[in-house]
């Protein structure tokens, strides 16, 4: 693990998560993030200026428990490490993605409440949480941490 890089990383889900299961069962999500960096305007107001992209995949309960308690909007936290994924297109074309493999997500509670549900794991009294996202506002006049 001493190899290991590790990323973490605020911003609003870009789409909802998409849920699947590998052939021998293992729970796969993925999802978009985007962050954006925020500067005054001429008129002082709060404005996007750069915005970045990201794609993050997350495995077994912990997909099974964003792909339940996350939408798009949602205001998230991943911690994670980078991977990079490459292949060969038809045409013999090499190409490659960075993404994050998510080791943790959890719901930003900046703009918004959030009710923890423990999940039980066979017969053990430690178990992954699911987080359900509750109402609230996003604050207009946010600074550059936004």
């Amino acid at each position: 693990m001493a190899n290991e890089n590790q990323v973490m990383i605020v911003g609003n889900l870009t789409r909802d998560p998409e849920l699947r299961y590998t052939p021998n069962g293992a729970a796969l999500v993925k999802f978009g993030i985007a962050w954006s960096k925020r500067a005054p305007d001429e008129s002082g107001q709060w404005r996007d200026v750069e915005t970045s992209f990201f794609n993050v995949t997350a495995w077994r309960q912990l997909a099974e428990n964003v792909a339940e308690s996350l939408t798009q909007g949602s205001r998230v936290v991943v911690v994670g490490r980078l991977r990079t994924n490459t292949w060969e297109t038809p045409e013999g074309e090499k190409r490659s993605t960075v993404e994050i493999e998510a080791d943790e997500v959890a719901p930003s509670l900046k703009w918004a409440t959030a009710k923890v549900e423990r999940q039980g794991r066979g017969g053990d009294s430690w178990s992954a949480g699911a987080v359900a996202v509750g109402a609230g506002g996003q604050n207009e006049e946010t600074g550059p941490d936004a």
